[in-house]
């Protein structure tokens, strides 16, 4: 591997082949200017237990792991650490700059970090949180989380004779982290590395709270060949089922759009979570599912200026 990109994640970890996070970590961490020393904060989740399997770190900077629900807090007293001192100039080293990332999955992000998430970006704290997104709780089993879209079969969503999977509609993370009135928002794709790259290297130039929510296909969980995960985010967004767009000071930009988006069946027949939808039955799920796509992308476009 090029030295250069492994400089602050090694190789040699135990994700899965064809999972994404690896490649969000090495592109976000990329991207933090020269001369800058870098903090991680973990929340638990797949990340956490496949990069620090004991006694061996893929880790090449300081690391923190939190529980679930604390990964945003614990990066707030650190970073608030790290200016009590420099102030003081109490600054072990001298007065070096360091910037903060926390990373978390949607189970410690959506649902049971969300409290955290929010106190960090109400008090403004100096730090970019990065959710990498695979829409459920995958480090557990495949358990639905409140990213989990509608009609995905999970362990907690199973389908059957009486259901064809989750009932519930995802929740828009985007709209409740953009009304903290924080500087920057943006939301990326792991196929789009070019965009990603150039979000990430934007919050991290930003002072104050920034927020960066990547989509991150999981091979194990949402059943599809470990070489595909590329295509299959591509398709989440050539489908709108995953917009890139940005909100800065307010204002929304979108980043990639068409004119002749694909059918989201495109994306949805790619994934074993969705082939029981491919039935007379669960037609109507599956225009369902189009409708909101749909309703989704026409409100993102009617909040550009």
């Amino acid at each position: 591997m090029n030295e250069q990109l492994a400089k602050n994640f090694a190789p040699g970890h135990s994700a899965c082949a064809g999972c994404a996070f690896p490649a969000i970590v090495r592109a976000v961490l990329g991207e933090v200017a020269d001369g800058t020393e870098i903090v991680v904060a973990n929340a638990t989740g797949c990340l956490e237990v496949t990069s620090t399997l004991y006694p061996y770190t893929a880790w090449k900077i300081p690391w923190i792991h939190n529980a679930f629900e604390n990964a945003a807090a614990t990066l707030s007293g650190v970073e608030k650490a790290y200016e009590i001192l420099k102030r003081k100039k109490k600054l072990p080293g001298g007065d070096k700059k360091i910037k903060f990332v926390a990373f978390g999955g949607d189970g410690g992000t959506y649902d049971i970090g969300l409290q955290s998430l929010s106190g960090a970006l109400e008090r403004g704290h100096n730090f970019l949180y990065v959710l990498y997104d695979n829409e459920g709780y995958m480090n557990t089993g495949n358990q639905r989380s409140s990213a989990t879209p509608f009609g995905a079969a999970t362990e907690t969503t199973p389908t059957g004779k009486v259901s064809f999977g989750k009932t519930e509609v995802r929740k828009n993370l985007m709209d409740i982290v953009a009304a903290h009135h924080i500087p920057y928002v943006a939301q990326a794709n792991v196929a789009f590395m070019a965009d990603l790259k150039r979000k990430a290297k934007k919050a991290l130039s930003i002072d104050g709270p920034t927020f960066l929510s990547v989509f991150s296909p999981c091979t194990n969980n949402w059943k599809f060949p470990t070489s595909q995960y590329v295509n299959i985010a591509k398709l989440a967004t050539e489908t709108n089922f995953w917009p890139l767009y940005e909100i800065e000071n307010g204002k929304y930009k979108i980043n990639w759009a068409t004119e002749k988006p694909k059918s989201l069946t495109d994306f949805l027949k790619t994934q074993g979570r969705f082939k029981h939808l491919f039935s007379e039955k669960n037609k109507d799920v599956i225009e369902e599912m189009q409708k909101i796509t749909d309703d989704e992308w026409k409100r993102l476009v009617g909040l550009v200026e």
